[in-house]
């Protein structure tokens, strides 16, 4: 059985609020607030803080004390790319030493994810899709490379991408299919459902974001030419 401390369980915690969005982009995180919530002492709350802090979920200072950091746009990109290849290895290794208990697990969570999807609770349903992803990289027996993905986690806009319309739906089913081929060992398929996952997650995001503005100066010819678009 998986041993966590008070901290780890606080942090956990806290990153599922963040990454849902139930913990807003910006909110200010007051740890008598957190520890009344959780019937714990402010202890591991305060040393939790500490480990968002340094793992970029949170950003503090003298004055505010710890609040939620905000995500940029730009910058997911790059992480898009390491997310594939660090959370594709941890599929990869998840087949190889996953339990029938831990798939047990694992259909469980995509079950009441697809419920919730379904049922259009998109707070449970990003709560729980956390908890699914969180928990086959579990299985994967390698801390040290979770360790990494999560702190990119940190600084990708999953609460964005959750309340795209149907995205809730469309995720339940790459999940059942990710599923799918980690019961039946298909090591490869497995890994290439979770890079089109987390790829689709994305393109869904830019597709739905506005165009930067031009604000380069046109010349005539090229106003012309818009106008004559705009008219076909």
């Amino acid at each position: 059985m998986e041993y966590r401390t008070k901290e780890e369980q606080v942090a956990d915690y806290l990153r599922e609020g963040i990454i849902s969005g139930r913990l807003p982009r910006g909110a200010r995180l007051k740890q008598t607030e957190i520890a009344q919530e959780l019937k714990i002492s402010i202890t591991p709350v305060r040393e939790a803080l500490k480990l968002l802090v340094a793992e970029g979920y949170l950003s503090s200072d003298s004055y505010r004390g710890a609040t939620v950091a905000p995500f940029d746009v730009e910058a997911s990109s790059e992480i898009l790319r390491l997310r594939i290849t660090l959370e594709t290895q941890l599929v990869e290794s998840a087949v190889r030493n996953i339990t029938a208990e831990e798939i047990a697990e694992l259909r469980e969570l995509a079950r009441q994810f697809e419920e919730a999807a379904l049922a259009n609770d998109s707070t449970a349903a990003r709560g729980i899709n956390y908890r699914f992803h969180r928990r086959m990289y579990d299985f994967a027996r390698l801390p040290k490379t979770l360790h990494f993905v999560q702190v990119l986690w940190a600084q990708y806009p999953f609460d964005v991408i959750n309340r795209i319309g149907g995205r809730a739906v469309r995720a339940a089913k790459e999940h059942n299919e990710l599923l799918k081929n980690v019961i039946e060992g298909d090591t490869a398929g497995a890994m290439l459902i979770m890079r089109q996952h987390i790829e689709t997650g994305w393109t869904e995001l830019r597709s739905g974001m506005p165009a930067p503005a031009d604000t380069a100066p046109k010349s005539k010819g090229s106003e012309n030419r818009n106008s004559a678009k705009e008219t076909l």
